[in-house]
């Protein structure tokens, strides 16, 4: 049954509802109303997990850390320079395997100050060894938490879950939350094997002292198994679809014109309005397309390639930018297909800090991508 709930609201209630046993988190905007309301039920009895206060989002990420590797399910949330803030003890989480849950309310990095939102805070910390799925809306990122618990602790390696800051954070929209019931059919309490989590019973560590040759091979072996978890993504989003009769069993999404010869590329909120604007352009008999990218890593390079291979020009619409470079998006795809793909691929850095993106705009890409040379393009 579907209510009218705000974005931050919807993702506390899913998270309650997966049965954490311990919650970290420090409140940065626009993050902070997801905690609020966790921290509420927690102090009202209504949670069923240890709320934990902490003095910053290193020390959110640090207990989290914590409790995780005693074998218990865990989740934090945060923003922007808490994010980076977080960035060495993500980096221990993911080296330990723990299956770690954590939102970023994705918003712009300083300086100059901005509490708006791009994509720039996850796409900085995308090298830390994190499955990164991005929503479109409120539904998909509520559906996403669902997930990411189930996937995490099956492979053990941790799960960010991106949703853009107000525009999706503090907009009321109709989302269908899952009751209890519902998700313990698709999310079994978690079970760790004797072995992976510290145990008085039977001391050891984790995470210790680790010689080159040792080094090499974990970070290797956290490598490959990030790759591989494309296939127990799919299989997870399949029996998701199953159970709960909605979303994509893909880890990108098309939409348009099968033909289309134009296009374009994005992740986050901003599909909706690229998805507005390909109507219109189709119903004005241009043969248009978008291309939702849902998960960044593990990056799904193949579907990519799969999806763009009809494509004539493709207009990379990126919300973060390798500052010297261009945006992460169109670097990371240019990377993938090689000289596989025939089409011409441009980046367009849109929206950093929170700047509006119109269907006008959207259009407009479409024409400076057909005569465009392949440089990188700010739209403003």
């Amino acid at each position: 049954m579907k209510k009218c709930i705000e974005g931050s609201r919807a993702v506390a209630d899913v998270v309650r509802l997966c049965r954490p046993a311990v919650i970290s988190a420090y409140p940065i905007t626009p993050q902070t109303h997801i905690v609020e309301d966790l921290a509420k039920f927690a102090a009202d009895g209504k949670g069923g997990f240890e709320f934990v206060r902490s003095e910053s989002e290193f020390a959110a990420a640090s207990i989290v850390l914590g409790a995780g590797a005693t074998g218990v399910r865990t989740y934090t949330a945060t923003s922007s320079q808490g994010l980076l803030l977080m960035t060495e003890v993500l980096f221990t989480i993911a080296g330990m395997r723990l299956p770690v849950v954590l939102t970023c309310a994705n918003r712009a990095v300083a300086a100059p100050i901005n509490i708006w939102n791009d994509q720039q805070d996850s796409m900085t910390v995308r090298d830390s060894g994190w499955i990164m799925l991005y929503g479109e809306d409120n539904q998909e990122v509520v559906d996403l938490h669902i997930l990411a618990f189930k996937i995490a602790e099956q492979t053990r390696i941790p799960v960010m879950v991106n949703m853009d800051g107000f525009v999706l954070t503090h907009t009321f929209e109709p989302v269908d939350v899952p009751s209890e019931k519902e998700i313990k059919k698709f999310l079994p309490a978690y079970k760790v094997e004797k072995g992976q989590f510290l145990d008085v019973s039977d001391p050891k560590s984790l995470g210790t002292f680790a010689t080159p040759d040792d080094y090499m091979a974990i970070r290797e072996d956290l490598s490959k198994d990030i790759l591989a978890s494309k296939g127990l993504i799919k299989k997870e989003l399949r029996e998701f679809k199953k159970l709960f009769g909605r979303g994509s069993a893909d880890l990108v999404e098309y939409y348009g014109d099968k033909n289309a010869k134009t296009v374009f590329v994005a992740m986050g909120s901003v599909v909706g309005t690229i998805k507005d604007a390909v109507d219109e352009m189709n119903k004005a008999g241009q043969k248009v397309a978008v291309l939702k990218v849902k998960c960044f890593r593990p990056f799904p390079a193949e579907e990519i390639l799969k999806k763009l291979s009809k494509a004539k020009n493709v207009a990379i619409l990126d919300k973060s930018i390798s500052l010297g470079n261009e945006g992460i998006l169109a670097t990371e795809i240019k990377a993938a297909v090689g000289n596989n793909l025939k089409a011409k691929l441009q980046s367009f850095v849109v929206g950093l800090g929170g700047r509006d993106i119109t269907k006008k705009m959207v259009k407009d890409i479409a024409k400076k991508v057909k005569i465009g040379n392949g440089n990188l393009t700010f739209v403003k």
